[in-house]
This record gives structure tokens, sequence and C-alpha cells, in this order.
């Protein structure tokens, strides 16, 4: 699987990351031995990449991602995972699971924002035991939408004093939104910016300010949720859009998308994971998966050709930004005549 680099950093990166957030127990809960099969999958399909979170099932993700790649080559795999969001045991009377923030795990620890330099340190030690690791490779400062000021001026340069002394290989920022992340990539050196959700298939809203401002400084971006929350997988009425029921026009436009696909033989997700690798500076693409049978589908479908005359039918229907750089198209396949 090819691979490119974050930034200016040493960090290599897949093109196809697994984003083990599934793993965390993401709305239902996941058998032990099924997430340890789906990190095999991903590995066995050359993915050499893996993103996680303490946010995830409460440290879950982390500790079954860990266990999943410790008989691995250290220097064979990429990791990165998140800080801001530190985990502290939970107090007696609160809920007994944790599926108000989207994981079916027992809420025995609760999450407290916390983007101080020290929680930055606090963070990662307990992340990397949680691991078991000795270092990750890429650190993200995780959702600090409300957090913005703290998160620049003291999350950020712990992160940066971290790189300098090979902590870690590269630092950047995780966030559903682009303004924030375009501004730190204005005013701090990170290497990457995670973006998910706002460039997709579906919208291209990163496109305006954050992706021209990473080319532009020579900066990587890692693109998450291709699939709008599930609304590029099969949209139908009652299909999921930024974790809530889809809008009647978020919807159409996905139909319309998916029609247009389908004209040309191509599975809309196929499309929906081939679409952010086209711009430049765009280093991969990270999906999540919970069974071996979704990574390797996710695989299949990252593989599928996709004609350029689907990219140029898009554009002409208004489904796709004009100035929105696309994957080299393969030449449609014409029915003998």
């Amino acid at each position: 699987m090819r691979t490119r680099t974050l930034g200016r950093s040493d960090v290599r990166v897949t093109e196809l990351a697994y984003g083990a957030a599934g793993i965390g127990n993401l709305f239902r809960p996941v058998p032990d031995e099924e997430a340890a099969a789906a990190v095999d999958a991903a590995w066995d399909a050359g993915i050499r990449t893996f993103d996680t979170a303490p946010h995830y099932g409460l440290g879950l993700s982390e500790r079954r991602l860990g266990a999943a790649l410790r008989e691995r080559p250290r220097d064979t795999y990429t990791v990165s995972t998140k800080v801001g969001r530190l985990l502290v045991p939970a107090e007696d009377g609160g809920p007994a699971d944790d599926l108000a923030h989207g994981f079916a795990v027992p809420a025995t620890l609760r999450r407290v924002w916390d983007f101080s330099a020290d929680g930055v340190l606090r963070s990662l030690e307990a992340s990397l035991e949680r691991l078991g690791l000795d270092r990750v490779d890429v650190a993200l400062l995780h959702d600090p939408d409300d957090h913005a000021d703290q998160a620049l001026d003291e999350a950020y340069p712990a992160l940066e004093r971290l790189r300098g002394e090979g902590v870690v290989g590269a630092i950047g920022v995780g966030m559903n939104q682009s303004a924030l992340p375009a501004r730190f990539l204005r005013e701090t050196d990170i290497d990457v910016v995670l973006l998910a959700g706002r460039y997709t298939l579906l919208e291209q809203e990163g496109l305006a300010e954050l992706l021209p401002e990473a080319a532009a400084r020579g900066r990587s971006v890692l693109i998450g949720g291709v699939f709008n929350s599930g609304l590029l997988i099969d949209p139908r009425p009652g299909a999921t859009y930024d974790y809530a029921p889809a809008p009647e026009p978020v919807l159409e436009r996905a139909l319309r998308l998916k029609e247009v696909t389908g004209r040309h033989g191509v599975p809309l997700r196929a499309a929906a994971l081939r679409f952010p690798l086209g711009h430049p500076a765009v280093a991969g693409v990270l999906t999540g998966a919970r069974s071996p049978d979704e990574v390797r589908d996710t695989v299949r479908q990252c593989r599928h050709p996709v004609p350029a005359a689907l990219w140029d039918e898009l554009r002409a229907a208004g489904l796709l930004a004009q100035d929105a750089p696309v994957p080299p198209g393969e030449p449609e396949e014409k029915e003998p005549s």
C-alpha cells in the first residue's frame, strides 16, 4: 500500500489508515476476538497506520489496539493517539454506561477536558500505558473547539517540546471543523490535521481554507469521516449524517451522488473513499471498522477503479466543487458494439 510523509516530519502513513473508534465499542459492543481480528485483517491488507484516542470507549480502543499490535515489529507501523481529555474515576451515582457519549462500555471513568501542558503529559503517559508502547508516532489535540486559546498557548507548546525531544514524531490537531485547524496551520508548526467529515464527496468545506493552507505550507491532512457518519454507505430515509438523522436536502444530495456513481458502475462508498486522495495535501484516508469483513470491504472499495468521466459528471451536475482536485481516473470500459 502506498505511503506518504506527514508534513516535514519523518512519519510515514499508509494512504488507507485504520480508525480504532469502532473497537472501542462505538454504538455497540464488539467482542475482544472480533476487535483483534479486525486489526489483523487491516494488517494483512497492508494497512500500517492506526489511529486511536482515550475518548474511544474510555480507553478500551487504546487497550485493544495495543494488544493487537504487540507482537508486530514496532518500527513497521505508525500509531496516533490524542490529547485533551483525561480519564479519571467516575463518581458514585453516575450513569451505568457511556452510551451518552456513543460508546457501549461501563462508565467507570469520566472525561475531563484538559489542554494544559501538564494535561498533555499526563494524557500521553496514560495512553502509552494502555497501548503498552514506549512511544506513539503522532499526537493530536482532540476537539479543542471550546478550548482554542488554552490549546494554542499551553497544549501546543507542550507537544512541540515532545516532538523536539523525539518523544513523538509528528504533532497536530484532530477536529470535525475546518476553521480552527486552519488557524493552527497559520499560527503553529504542526505537521498534520485530521479533518473529519468536512472534506468528502458530500461536502467540501475544507477546500475553502484549510486544504490550500496546508498545501501552501507543506503540511499534511488526514481525512476521516469520508462516509459522513454512514450516509454515503447507504443513503436512505433514516440514515445518519453527523450522528443524527440526515436532513432531507442532505439525503437528497447523497441519493443524487449514488445515482451518478451507479451509472458508472462504481459503488458510492468506493468513490467516497477515493475522492479525498486527489488533493495534494491529503496524505491518507482514515476509516473505522469493527470486523474483518468490514476491513476487507473497505480495502476492496478503496481499490475499485473510478473513471475520470464520473468526476466530470459530478462537476457538471453541481455535486462536486469545480476546483476540487480528483484522483487520476481510469478509462471507462465501453460496452462492445
